[in-house]
């Protein structure tokens, strides 16, 4: 349970339409049984381009700038100049966050004696300037979100987003946003 993020490429083959000239054979099986496709009726595939868990400040990013803040975990356009202005602030973060030991935030445990939930600390990172990060990709609060401290876990989270959109962008193509909670 939580939040799970999906970009999805989408490939018009149109293969429905016999002048496209569309041909060839889909054999898909899931262990031995074979899943019956009809080439012929297919009008696009589907690739899942970036995967993200929990990384509520790329989620908050795509909302405000691609989904026009509604939070419904619809599918939404995600074009390639929307695409390089949040690489661009990838990187930007990237360059210009320095990370340092320290114990970090790994999940809570009720804690009986005080009656209340504590953080799980662990030996990690954390972000010393995290004034950019917050002003340039603000973590956010939501249902199962995740954590919203600046660490080596958001970091990653810049990590991994900047590798799915430079990955995109050297493919271009139709590129999709959805959320599920």
């Amino acid at each position: 349970m939580g939040l799970d993020m999906y970009l999805n490429k989408k490939i018009y083959i149109g293969a429905n339409y016999e002048h496209r000239g569309i041909t060839g054979k889909i054999e898909i099986k899931e262990g031995k049984k074979k899943i019956p496709v009809n080439l012929s009726k297919v009008t696009y595939i589907i690739e899942q381009a970036g995967y993200w868990r929990k990384a509520n400040a790329v989620h908050q990013w795509l909302v405000d700038n691609i989904q026009d803040g509604e939070d419904d975990c619809k599918e939404y356009y995600f074009s390639e100049e929307k695409m390089q202005e949040l690489l661009d602030i990838c990187n930007t973060i990237i360059a210009g966050t320095i990370l340092e030991d320290g114990k970090v935030a790994n999940g809570q445990r009720y804690d009986k004696e005080v009656d209340a939930w504590v953080d799980i600390l662990e030996d990690g990172k954390f972000i010393v300037n995290k004034e950019l990060a917050h002003k340039l990709l603000p973590t956010t609060e939501g249902f199962f979100f995740g954590s919203t401290d600046y660490d080596q876990y958001y970091y990653q989270d810049i990590l991994d987003t900047k590798e799915i959109l430079e990955e995109a962008l050297k493919n271009p193509g139709e590129y999709y946003y959805e959320s599920s909670w």
